[in-house]
């Protein structure tokens, strides 16, 4: 193997006994400039460089380390790296450390403080590989909108096979639904005209008013039985309107289309919201409770989309609440954007439950079809914008919408010139 470079310092070593006192203050200076211009790198880099002795105690950290752990400089050094990375396995790696050889370690795990993320880490020794310990350097990298894109990307798979495997069973439902529900409203008719048969007078008797009444039983038992099958159809036409309204959600969800972004306020789209809906929630019983932001800046939006995103969430909101429940709705401006927030005073979603809230065919109600949701983060991402949900069980629930101020606009690059 060729020998290594030698460096600066290794150099300076070699004959540090030949120099005066103007040679060690040059060396000095040297080294306090080479040592500002690392510290300066380290800190310009978005990764974490921590730097702990052979005892697991913190010798050096840059800024990145500050912001992912929390250490504060002139306080942290000293302390044992676990106190701030306690899922780290420490003794595992001053193992490492001490056997020598190459060895470069990458573990995954999560921290809770300042801020849930997900870490990476990679730790190497300093020493390379030499046998014997003199410390170990740990990198830190925030893998945490890594972990969401993944997520995200698995979603858009999922939802593509779904789509892929779903949309032509959706079509075949769709046609019997439509030709029986044609079919239900023609014996719907001819029931009616049946009815109007069986209702007429037959043999009749005089009475003591001079009025005409059936003589035969057999007509009594005839409009019973026509009452009964009107009821009957009546709730098959509603069962087919359910069937017809979860393929109607399917598609929507399967077949998204891009939004047509128009300037436009948020807030008449949450007026009109309400003002459709209003009916509905007071019949419930459910008090709604408005917080419009007076001066709310126009955002590049496609409204329809927006209004049936609203839709959802206040549909869920209000269902989710009992006789006198509350539902909330708030405007407010936000970091280049504009919040819309929609709460209720309903029992909550356990912790368990959240994870997957937005999970395609997930539903916590008897007759929902677990689309409502995953339509309205579609629709939300569709615009660039955020939707976070916060719940307390017993509490209630609040689901935020970030949308931006801007249009996102594609950054082309230059033509490039030889």
């Amino acid at each position: 193997m060729p020998p290594s470079k030698s460096s600066f310092l290794d150099k300076v070593l070699g004959r540090i006994g030949r120099l005066d006192k103007e040679g060690v203050q040059t060396v000095v200076q040297r080294l306090a400039r080479e040592r500002s211009f690392l510290e300066t790198l380290f800190n310009t880099i978005e990764d974490g460089v921590l730097v702990a002795d052979e005892t697991g105690r913190v010798l050096y950290f840059n800024q990145a380390v500050t912001r992912l752990l929390g250490m504060q400089e002139g306080v942290s050094e000293g302390q044992h790296v676990n106190q701030f990375l306690p899922d780290l396995d420490w003794e595992k790696l001053a193992r490492f450390d001490k056997s020598g050889g190459i060895r470069v370690t990458r573990h995954e795990f999560e921290i809770e403080y300042p801020r849930p993320r997900l870490i990476s880490l990679y730790a190497a020794p300093l020493d390379g590989e030499a046998i014997g310990s003199s410390g170990v350097a740990l990198i830190l990298h925030d893998a945490t909108e890594a972990r969401q894109k993944t997520n995200e990307a698995i979603e858009t798979e999922r939802i593509q096979a779904l789509t892929l495997l779903a949309a032509s069973v959706a079509h075949e439902i769709g046609n019997p639904l439509n030709a029986l529900h044609i079919h239900l409203q023609l014996m719907e008719r001819e029931l009616k005209k049946l009815g109007a048969v069986v209702r007429e007078p037959g043999p009749v008797a005089a009475s003591g008013a001079g009025r005409k009444t059936r003589t035969d039983s057999s007509g009594g038992e005839a409009v019973e039985i026509t009452q009964k099958l009107e009821k009957y159809l009546a709730v098959s036409k509603g069962e087919i309107s359910r069937l017809d309204y979860i393929v109607t959600q399917f598609l929507q969800a399967i077949r998204p289309s891009a939004p047509q972004l128009r300037m436009a306020s948020v807030n008449d789209v949450v007026k009109e919201t309400l003002e459709l809906l209003r009916p509905e929630i007071e019949n419930r019983g459910i008090m709604i409770k408005e917080r419009l932001a007076r001066q709310l800046a126009t955002s590049p939006i496609d409204a329809a989309q927006i209004k049936q995103a609203l839709v959802n969430l206040v549909k869920n909101a209000s269902q989710a609440m009992t006789k006198g429940g509350v539902l909330s709705v708030q405007t407010d401006s936000g970091v280049d954007g504009v919040v819309v927030s929609i709460a209720d005073t309903g029992g909550g979603i356990p912790q368990e439950q959240i994870n997957r809230i937005f999970e395609p065919f997930y539903t916590t109600k008897k007759k929902g079809t677990g689309l409502g949701l995953m339509i309205v983060q579609r629709i939300v991402r569709d615009h660039g914008g955020r939707i976070d949900l916060e719940s307390r069980v017993g509490k209630g629930t609040t689901f935020r919408i970030w949308l931006p101020l801007y249009e996102r606009r594609t950054r082309l690059l230059g033509a490039r010139h030889d």
